[in-house]
């Protein structure tokens, strides 16, 4: 039996958009997120960010005056996070948007941004654009597993920004 080349370059061709147009159809992708953290709905973009010499990417507790204890305990966890950057200490700056209780705290301070939510922990890329939120979680473990998140995303980040 002899085979026809125009036939089988057609179903060559035919099969994979078929198969194609069959998985975005009956939605058959795998629906895979790789962040912890929530995307913003908005742009938010801090102003003269460029002027406080940046690191790669900042970590910033939003501390409003709205916010006592959950703050408190995230000014706690912000030293942590630190601690657990380990050799990724120098990338990364830490900051605190408004004004914490404790004038002695060795973050930068920066402008208090009041359409973010009180007590949870961002990360604001080079130019001044917040990227990504970590709300605050009133449950302790809960809590830990989102600051342990936060550093698997931070990580993952480092290490794009240096292979590219």
């Amino acid at each position: 039996m002899k085979s026809n080349p125009l036939l089988l370059f057609v179903g060559c061709c035919a099969i994979p958009l078929i198969l194609a147009y069959g998985a975005l159809k009956f939605d058959w992708l795998p629906t895979a997120i790789t962040n912890h953290g929530e995307f913003l709905s908005e742009n938010i973009k801090f102003e003269n960010w460029s002027q406080s010499n940046p690191k790669q990417w900042t970590i910033a507790l939003n501390y409003s005056s709205q916010c006592n204890t959950p703050c408190s305990e995230q000014l706690e966890a912000l030293n942590n996070l630190y601690v657990a950057l380990g050799k990724n200490q120098g990338k990364v700056d830490m900051a605190i948007m408004g004004r914490p209780g404790d004038k002695n705290s060795p973050w930068k301070i920066i402008a208090d941004q009041q359409s973010l939510q009180p007590a949870s922990l961002y990360l604001i890329d080079h130019m001044g654009l917040v990227v990504l939120e970590y709300p605050f979680k009133a449950q302790p473990q809960e809590n830990r597993l989102v600051q342990k998140g936060l550093l698997k995303d931070l990580k993952k980040l480092l290490n794009y920004s240096r292979s590219s």
